[in-house]
């Protein structure tokens, strides 16, 4: 059985160095796709270069999206204000499908029985504490710690339900994969034997990784934000640079993970906490020296 991880990528090689160094003794392949145009439709430049990982470069399957899905949606004059926004929000997630499905032509190498994980690149499974063999007919979800601007700065007010795995044969899609439930549904429930994302066979993996994001500069973040699925509300709540770096000063956040799609995600503010070491990754715990400048040592 070979273990085939895939994952995103758009500019971010700190995260995808950790992670390979991090995943590197249990998977065969990493499958990458990078696409030529932003979340809000926007053409950009190519970023990933292979040969800035060189010890990884055999296991790497880079592949590049070239083109828009087919089926965004287009404003009419007769829109409202709220309708375009909607539109622009969906073809966001449109665009995000489109570059998570064009992973499965990394997986020419895959055979039936292998283990396929889809993670966002900066959720990192667990996989120390995952028995590959003993889950092989589970489609799995993992359980991870969220965390902002820093690797040990720990956002306490929700588990994050990242990477999912599951055999190739069960695989639709890797956006399928990535849309899974994050539960488990009871034999009664009759509504799973037509479902695509509600599934009997779901296992839910405890202590199941971390999930490490914004660990970018102030202006990276806010360029990655004008460009992301939430684009509109980010320029609504009046977001900036500064207003970045004065929140990862104070250890705060004002993204609310709980707000639902209507409503602001930018109008409260959440302290983090510093985690200690021993809670961190062995790879990073052996690194912090390297990695200095994205820990918090602050008591």
């Amino acid at each position: 059985m070979k273990i085939f991880d895939c994952t995103l990528y758009y500019d971010e090689d700190l995260i995808l160095e950790v992670r390979f160094n991090m995943l590197n003794k249990y998977v065969d392949k990493f499958v990458i796709s990078e696409s030529k145009y932003t979340h809000s439709g926007q053409e950009k430049k190519l970023n990933f270069n292979i040969n800035n990982f060189p010890e990884f470069k055999r296991k790497i399957i880079y592949l590049v999206v070239d083109n828009e899905p087919n089926d965004l949606l287009y404003e009419k004059k007769n829109d409202s204000n709220f309708e375009k926004i909607e539109h622009r929000r969906l073809n966001s997630v449109k665009r995000i499908a489109h570059q998570r499905n064009k992973l499965i032509e990394g997986l020419t190498e895959a055979n039936d029985e292998d283990f396929i994980f889809y993670s966002d690149n900066d959720e990192m499974p667990n996989f120390d504490n995952f028995n590959f063999e003993a889950n092989r007919n589970k489609i799995v979800i993992f359980k991870q710690k969220l965390f902002y601007y820093k690797f040990n700065l720990f956002c306490d007010r929700l588990d994050w339900y990242g990477t999912r795995g599951c055999k190739k044969k069960k695989l639709l899609s890797i956006d399928w994969l990535r849309q899974m439930k994050s539960r488990k549904y009871s034999y009664f429930r009759f509504d799973t034997v037509f479902s695509k994302t509600k599934y009997r066979s779901v296992k839910i993996i405890e202590n199941g990784g971390w999930h490490f994001t914004r660990l970018q500069t102030p202006e990276d973040i806010h360029s990655k934000e004008l460009n992301g699925e939430h684009h509109d509300e980010y320029r609504l709540a009046k977001k900036n640079v500064a207003r970045i770096a004065d929140l990862i000063k104070r250890k705060s956040i004002d993204h609310d993970h709980q707000a639902k799609t209507t409503e602001n995600k930018f109008s409260k503010e959440f302290k983090l906490k510093t985690l200690p070491m021993n809670q961190m990754p062995i790879f990073l715990q052996q690194n912090t020296q390297k990695y200095s400048k994205w820990f918090d040592f602050d008591k």
